[in-house]
């Protein structure tokens, strides 16, 4: 039975801050609109809702279409519902965050995307709608999560040394640390796997290479252990 509304009823839409790191920075994904409003400015990969999936498949269809990205873990932000947020038409949007190793996806942009490209975070261009605040929302969400939990690595290869560690929490807290204390206290709480490896074609001393334990993690997180950098 198909169901009428007597009142107007906004529309639902998704868009998508997903975060990379390379040797110099934080850096977040966008794509280039390629139809109005907007045409040509830089923005989110995001769009509408449609009424046969969820938001979370709404996002992952997005990004697929948009971008090319595939196969990774997103996470619900917030919601953005400001009255005059698109100029269309009354919108509103949930916002979702993911991090990623940019090794690990190749990036093509499709659909209504005209271009898809990696930008620093502290020189991102003029971006449509509300995506600065978006933006800015999951950089604040960003750097409060690295601290208790360990979603960092997702930014990271899965062998990564401890100075490629330490840096990339430096980047995402906007501070520097204390090598010696980081060191100490990242391996005092044993969530990190020795390998019996190095770094190869590097043109300084090759650095012991190490892993997540995601598994030990899971377990000691039930017994209550906090992480805590």
């Amino acid at each position: 039975m198909t169901v009428t509304y007597e009142f107007p009823r906004p529309n639902l839409a998704v868009d998508c801050v997903v975060f990379g790191l390379d040797e110099e920075d934080l850096k977040i994904l966008l794509i280039q609109r390629a139809i109005p409003p907007f045409e040509g400015r830089w923005a989110l990969p995001g769009g509408f809702v449609q009424i046969d999936e969820t938001l979370e498949e709404a996002a992952l269809r997005e990004l697929r279409e948009e971008t090319g990205m595939q196969d990774l873990f997103l996470e619900q932000l917030y919601t953005f519902g400001a009255v005059g947020r698109d100029p269309r038409e009354r919108v509103v949007s949930v916002a979702y965050y993911a991090l990623v190793n940019l090794g690990d996806h190749e990036i093509e942009a499709a659909t209504d995307a005209r271009n898809a490209a990696w930008f620093s975070v502290d020189d991102l261009p003029q971006l449509a709608f509300d995506h600065t605040e978006i933006v800015q929302t999951a950089l604040k969400r960003l750097k409060g999560k690295v601290i208790y939990e360990p979603v960092g690595f997702e930014l990271l290869p899965r062998k990564f040394t401890l100075t490629q560690l330490q840096r990339m929490y430096e980047k995402i807290l906007e501070r520097p640390i204390d090598k010696r204390n980081f060191r100490k206290k990242i391996l005092g709480m044993g969530l990190l796997q020795e390998l019996d490896e190095v770094q190869v074609d590097v043109s300084h001393r090759a650095a012991r290479l190490y892993r997540f334990d995601e598994k030990k993690y899971r377990r000691l997180r039930q017994r209550g252990f906090n992480f805590e950098i």
